[in-house]
């Protein structure tokens, strides 16, 4: 997770073989999609298979206790696995591209999509690479980059691979403050031309209600989503030649996604998908194309 905040710090606990991560608020996020995904493994194998995400979960010394009933968790896995479809779409097209995971926490994508030519980039804040390392380990087509994502420096490693590069922002973005999102957003759009970049989006109303968001409410206020954003469309307007192709609902899923719904989601679908559609329209995943010509300032 890219947070500008404090960070965990993995230590080994010698009494119980488990690792104790002591994390900042802000950090915490990034335990829910992996409990979704870990979960979700066992109770729906046919969305998600994930033994990476049961294995250190078992292994992490952390109380989940207080997300193993939220729906958010099944939300967290579907916008996984919509994600994991858009960078598919981007690998058929160039099965040798770059992929790079903005504030990559403990994501497990590599493991799911790896076609055996890609090159690929994990990204995040040093505390956070360094958790993470307790559990990947670097390859020859696989590099994690300890750095923030409003740094540059990081930039010239990705550049060097040539491209086409594929940009992932899953649940990182939206804790930054506007301008801070803005400015990732316009360094990359500026710096890699031609390249896809996925990132997700919240609506002010959806900000502004997090005390009844049912994971988000277990964490205090200094880790919520900080950026809103109405209307996706207007991102075009930060870099030259960045250009809105999609932008869907968690709703808008594949058949074969959304057929994995639980209770009572399933039945807001198929009887009033009207009343669900006005619930989720706030938090939308988007995919932009950065011009091969150069944006400019």
């Amino acid at each position: 997770m890219q947070h500008q905040a404090s960070q965990p710090h993995p230590a080994s606990t010698a009494s119980t073989g488990q690792i104790a991560v002591e994390l900042g608020p802000v950090q915490e996020t990034l335990l829910i999609p992996l409990l979704g995904r870990a979960r979700l493994s066992q109770q729906q194998p046919s969305l998600i298979q994930d033994p990476k995400a049961l294995e250190i979960v078992s292994r992490l010394n952390y109380d989940f206790s207080k997300w193993e009933k939220s729906k958010s968790l099944w939300g967290a896995t579907l916008r996984t696995r919509m994600i994991d479809e858009d960078v598919q779409d981007f690998l058929r097209q160039h099965p040798d591209g770059t992929v790079i995971e903005i504030g990559c926490g403990l994501n497990t994508r590599f493991e799911r999509l790896d076609n055996g030519q890609l090159r690929w980039f994990d990204l995040d804040l040093p505390d956070t690479i360094a958790l993470r390392r307790q559990f990947f380990q670097d390859g020859d087509r696989r590099q994690m980059i300890a750095a923030s994502v409003l740094e540059t420096d990081w930039m010239e490693t990705v550049a060097a691979t040539g491209g086409p590069w594929c940009f992932i922002s899953e649940a990182v973005l939206i804790y930054l403050q506007a301008e801070q999102a803005q400015q990732a957003v316009t360094q990359i759009a500026q710096r890699f031309p031609g390249a896809w970049f996925l990132l997700d989006t919240t609506a002010k109303a959806m900000v502004e209600t997090q005390d009844k968001h049912d994971a988000m409410r277990h964490l205090p206020p200094e880790s919520w989503f900080r950026w809103a954003c109405d209307d996706p469309k207007l991102i075009e307007q930060w870099a030259v030649g960045l250009e809105l192709v999609r932008s869907r609902t968690l709703l808008e899923a594949s058949p074969d996604l959304l057929r994995h719904a639980p209770f009572p989601t399933n039945l807001l679908m198929r009887f009033a998908p009207w009343l669900l559609q006005k619930k989720v329209a706030g938090y939308r995943l988007n995919c932009f194309k950065i011009s091969r010509q150069r944006a400019k300032d």
